[in-house]
């Protein structure tokens, strides 16, 4: 174990990375702490923060030394009783957490979801023959909010009605890793009615037989995982897999818009999609960040961080680092094989990762297909969340080609 009184110790920062200002533009505060050292110590919350990529990257894979199963917010489970249900996915850690993660994983692998892939291709296609006649539409409510509901509900094997709950619970979710602020008790007060409906939509007999809610019930049958445990597993594929989605897609229509230069190279070459997808990702870094808790003394980049301590591991600075990348700043559909982290690596790392690249895919490629001009009608809106970084409306005209 390393001796904290010989490194440095973490400067002090009275930063609110949580206030609707600091939410709304956090391109600048996040360049300053990752500039201003490797390691730095928000005060207002004794939380510490992580922001180059390398010492990022490096945190996600230790889960021995930062550990996920005190809570993946600003909670420490150590030392509070949660306010909600675990993930048994999400926040825990080996062995328990090698159990859950063995025997959901086969359900998402890319061999296993490529059955899905005509189907996605085809809601992408069905959706631009409903938005093409109307040119001027909302990238968030009408095209990337009813896709991944309708294509990711399909893929859970949820009822078709009620879905439109889906979206204020992803986003409820993604909330609560932040403090329990304004902004988080506003959320959870719209969030309430649509818990209610998913947590009752998680049983087996709500599922549809064909989809994955129904192959997790499966694995009751042979004693893999209790009834009890169940629906908690269908559950956090819901929070994993949805609401960051929803924001990559509506992110991505944004990016390519703004960026004509960009949309006119995925125009000429469709199959850009997947690079484009992934560089929106890096780019918008739609998780902004993650918290990790230290098991023991660590040493970070020459600066110590006690043990029992919160740390905010800032995806998004890391995924703006000039250590790592040639000019971060631009966005660009052809960059490849830089590492962004915004899906996590190691053993937590996201397990919808490869539905959400395969929806994600499948409508760049529909508009690179389809849509010859792609044009902003104004700024758009931001939807202020606590872990999220995304848009609440992003108009565009869509011209065909």
């Amino acid at each position: 174990m390393p001796d904290l009184d010989v490194v440095a110790t973490a400067p002090d920062s009275d930063l609110d990375p949580f206030s609707e200002e600091s939410l709304a533009d956090p391109v600048p505060w996040q360049t300053a702490l990752r500039e201003q050292a490797p390691v730095v110590r928000l005060t207002r919350y004794g939380a510490y923060v992580l922001t180059r990529h390398a010492d990022v990257k490096a945190a996600l894979r230790n889960w021995a030394e930062f550990e996920s199963g005190a809570g993946t917010g600003l909670q420490n489970y150590r030392t509070e009783p949660p306010w909600r249900p675990r993930s048994l996915l999400l926040e825990t850690d080996p062995p328990e957490h090698t159990h859950y993660r063995g025997a959901v994983n086969p359900l998402l692998l890319p061999k296993a979801l490529a059955g899905l892939r005509p189907r996605l291709d085809a809601a992408a296609h069905g959706l631009l023959d409903r938005l093409l006649p109307l040119r001027d539409v909302d990238a968030v409510a009408d095209l990337a909010e009813p896709y991944v509901v309708e294509v990711f509900g399909d893929a859970v094997g949820l009822p078709a009605e009620g879905r439109e709950h889906l979206l204020p619970y992803g986003h409820g979710i993604f909330n609560s890793f932040g403090p329990l602020n304004d902004l988080f008790r506003r959320t959870q007060a719209a969030a309430a009615p649509a818990t209610e409906w998913v947590l009752a939509k998680c049983r087996r007999e709500e599922l549809s037989d064909d989809g994955l809610g129904a192959a997790v019930w499966a694995l009751t049958d042979d004693g893999t995982v209790t009834e009890q445990e169940a629906p908690v597993l269908v559950r956090s594929l819901l929070g994993a897999g949805l609401d960051s989605t929803v924001t990559g897609i509506a992110a991505a229509v944004q990016c390519l818009a703004a960026n004509p230069a960009e949309w006119e190279l995925l125009r000429a070459d469709p199959g850009l999609a997947r690079h484009a997808f992934e560089e929106v990702l890096r780019y918008e870094s739609p998780v902004q960040n993650i918290f990790r808790t230290t098991t023991q003394d660590v040493v970070v980049s020459g600066t110590g961080i006690p043990a029992g301590q919160k740390v905010m591991l800032l995806l998004a600075a890391a995924n703006a680092d000039p250590r790592q990348y040639d000019d971060p700043l631009a966005f660009r559909v052809q960059r490849r094989g830089h590492g962004q982290l915004d899906l996590g690596l190691g053993i937590h790392q996201c397990i919808g990762m490869h539905l959400a690249r395969m929806e994600g895919e499948a409508v760049l490629r529909s508009l690179a297909e389809r849509v010859g001009e792609l044009r902003l009608r104004g700024a758009g809106r931001r939807k202020l969340n606590n872990s999220l970084r995304g848009w609440a409306s992003v108009p565009v005209t869509l011209d065909p080609a």
